[in-house]
């Protein structure tokens, strides 16, 4: 039996609307609650007797039938029955949006009379979202439309919604509703493609019979082709099964698929595929070598080029060390179960994804060189729209240095969607604070607070503190310092049969806040107080501090500010440039010896020295450096490479 779903009371705008249209698309950011919003008016409109088909547009996670597909239900029996699919082979609606809008268009022609609920992908963003959503209305003919959006913060697709002329209706999210996170959301989306394969069967096809559609891989790529998704066509264009490939053979490609209603005329091929950890996802595009490369133009991949790009694991953060050991500094600190990030440094952002940017809410700049703050033009443009305030502390005279690449740039069109940020500038243990926005001439200072101890930012669940160093200009060194971990056993979450989901996080917010009388709604939709879920289901232990360090002459006093701040530390970003035979080149630039860098962890007592920033002479050879770093600090832990950066 499926789980009962909750009814709509009968004065809901949702309700009201479907009076007035009988085709309603339901828009609304990631996690806002546009899904449950849809059972819910399904569930409403069955007890009185009314029919309601749903066509489903995230391709991501349909929630009515396979993922890689636009799908169209009928509500029956207390949950959706699948009618017909439109195979995509992607998971991606913002970048294959145009074959996302045919296929809502063709099933929506196949849709009967009646209730039709667009249930919109999340993607209401930049010119993605300016282009889709309009283009899904019309696809489906739909009459009105539903915002799911808080008042603090406005659709960002508001004007697009007016220019429909279509009736529109904005209402706040539930306040239940939770973005349930990627790795939730892969682990769903795998298994609902793994039940959609049970009653699958092993076929042949042969190409040359076949026509090929969607971005392939080259056939000379035979791996590239196992896992992917594969859609397979009528002459008509319709669909008729979607699959998975197992291997390509020669022009002979081996599938799995549930029956098939017919022959197959034509194949679509994307970017959805399985990957080795058996999960549904989106493949990396398949880089071809050039045919006749020559030995001395082709270039070395960017993990050769910058090194290995060492990680850390905090529990509630994750450090990622961007442009490797020899690039610019910028290290990424991923908020766990948050779309949120903080930013070590602003160097080369290339390897960053723009949306990224959205989601950074404080970066943290060492100093104003070129290498370690060139990235904020990424950051200025991203930040373009209506976002909040961007955070960025740094030494004394950085409000000026960014109002300077600020104003460089012209801003006639922006308006009110400028580009906005907060500076703190850390004078002594004095913050003294900036305002500056795209468009006007000069910052706007802010009223100054204290900063006892370098005290930068603080919050619920961790602080950031700096000390100023030497460089032969000020530099500050950060320590990140979360206040406890609190981490789920996981034992006793199955023990108790509850499935893993954005509940966590509201439980864990709830006991970092004190809030134990909190009530907790659980999947099964009872609730409990937080107090005796954390007793139950939390480990609490002391937060492991961080510290970030980069830029600093090797002095007494610089050696003395900085063991101070990692003290005892669970890990030591530092920079270690230069060989001990080099000391010269170090002391005149301002920087540190590998021999330097392992004696300041020694003397911090450091669990972990992650020693990054390498001068690019060594690059055909790290390993002196590290030998010169382990003569002070043979603790010095194995450089662990990181995997490829993604936003929530």
């Amino acid at each position: 039996m499926p789980a009962p779903t909750e009814h709509l009371p009968a004065d809901h705008p949702l309700l009201a609307l479907l009076q007035r249209h009988e085709r309603v698309l339901v828009a609304g950011a990631p996690g806002s609650g546009k899904s449950t919003l849809v059972r819910a008016a399904a569930a409403t409109l069955a007890a009185r007797g009314q029919a309601c088909h749903c066509l489903s547009a995230d391709p991501g996670l349909p929630g009515i039938g396979p993922p890689g597909a636009a799908c169209l239900g009928r509500w029956e029996a207390g949950e959706w029955r699948l009618e017909a699919i439109a195979a995509l082979a992607t998971l991606d609606a913002a970048r294959f949006r145009l074959p996302l809008v045919q296929a809502v268009r063709r099933l929506a022609e196949q849709a009967p009379a009646g209730t039709l609920l667009l249930d919109a992908p999340g993607v209401v963003r930049g010119a993605a979202g300016a282009e889709l959503l309009p283009a899904l209305a019309q696809a489906a003919g739909v009459g009105a439309l539903l915002v799911l959006a808080a008042e603090a913060a406005p659709f960002p697709l508001h004007e697009e919604c007016r220019a429909l002329g279509r009736e529109s209706v904005t209402l706040a999210p539930a306040p239940h509703a939770r973005h349930p996170g990627k790795r939730w959301r892969r682990a769903r989306r795998s298994d609902d493609w793994d039940a959609w394969l049970v009653q699958a069967h092993e076929a042949v096809l042969e190409l040359p019979s076949l026509s090929l559609t969607g971005t392939t891989p080259p056939r000379s790529a035979p791996e590239a082709w196992a896992g992917r998704q594969v859609g397979l066509l009528d002459a008509r264009g319709d669909t008729l099964g979607l699959g998975e490939i197992l291997a390509l053979e020669g022009e002979r490609l081996r599938i799995r698929t549930p029956p098939l209603a017919g022959t197959p005329h034509s194949l679509v091929v994307r970017d959805a595929r399985r990957g080795r950890d058996g999960q549904l996802g989106t493949a990396l595009p398949h880089a071809t070598a050039p045919e006749t490369p020559g030995l001395d133009d082709t270039p070395a991949p960017l993990e050769s080029r910058d090194g290995p790009r060492p990680r850390a694991d905090l529990g509630t953060f994750t450090a990622t060390l961007v442009n490797g050991v020899f690039g610019d500094p910028l290290l990424h600190l991923r908020l766990r179960h948050q779309s949120r990030s903080l930013l070590f440094d602003l160097g080369d952002p290339g390897r960053l994804p723009a949306r990224l940017a959205h989601q950074v809410s404080d970066v943290f700049i060492s100093h104003a060189h070129f290498d370690h703050i060139g990235g904020f033009l990424w950051l200025l443009r991203s930040r373009i729209g209506e976002y909040p305030p961007c955070r960025l502390y740094g030494p004394p005279g950085l409000a000026e240095h960014l109002q300077g690449l600020v104003s460089g740039i012209l801003w006639d069109r922006v308006a009110e969607k400028a580009p906005r940020f907060e500076v703190g500038e850390l004078h002594g243990e004095r913050l003294v604070r900036w305002r500056i926005v795209a468009g006007e001439t000069r910052p706007t200072p802010l009223p100054a607070r204290p900063a006892p101890g370098g005290l930068l930012h603080e919050e619920l669940g961790f602080r950031v503190r700096a000390t100023t160093l030497d460089h032969g200009t000020p530099v500050l060194a950060f320590a990140l310092e979360p206040e406890r971990q609190v981490a789920v056993r996981k034992e006793r979450l199955e023990a108790h049969g509850w499935p893993p989901g954005p509940w966590l996080g509201t439980l864990k917010h709830h006991v970092l806040a004190g809030e134990g009388e909190a009530r907790i709604r659980l999947p099964d939709g009872t609730t409990r107080s937080a107090a005796s879920l954390a007793q139950a289901l939390l480990l609490t232990r002391p937060g492991e501090r961080l510290v970030y360090a980069t830029d600093l002459g090797d002095t007494a006093e610089n050696r003395r500010r900085l063991v101070a701040l990692a003290w005892g530390a669970r890990v030591l970003f530092c920079e270690a440039p230069f060989l001990a035979a080099e000391a010269e080149q170090a002391r005149r630039t301002g920087h540190l010896t590998a021999r330097a860098c392992g004696e300041i962890a020694a003397a911090a007592g450091v669990a972990r020295l992650v020693p990054f920033h390498f001068s690019r002479r060594h690059i055909t050879d790290t390993r002196r450096l590290h030998d010169e770093i382990r003569l002070a600090f043979p603790g010095e832990a194995a450089d662990e490479p990181a995997g490829k950066e993604e936003a929530g």
